[in-house]
């Protein structure tokens, strides 16, 4: 799987875990120097507390763009620390 966002890949993976419809790629298959760190959080009712990044590729900004569970309850394990997207992030093959 690969996100593209402007026109770019910002991570790609072929193990990454869906859930809900959403695929997390591992944090290590993300191309770190397209995220910042964001200080928005919201909560997930079983997943836990979501961290969130701001993309930025080509001179754009993403605001709150991509995802993450730094903690994560017991029934979303599989998940811990890896990074979903939306905000017209395309996930695709």
């Amino acid at each position: 799987m690969k996100a593209i966002w402007n026109g770019e890949v910002i991570a790609e993976s072929d193990d990454t875990v869906v859930i809900e419809g959403n695929h997390y790629f591992p944090p290590n298959t993300i191309k770190k120097e397209y995220f910042k760190a964001s200080d928005t959080n919201t909560v997930c009712p079983w997943k836990g507390t979501a961290s969130y990044y701001t993309l930025e590729v080509n001179g754009d900004k993403n605001e709150d763009a991509a995802w993450y569970y730094p903690e994560v309850s017991e029934m979303a394990k599989p998940i811990k620390g890896h990074v979903a997207f939306w905000k017209g992030v395309e996930v695709t093959k």
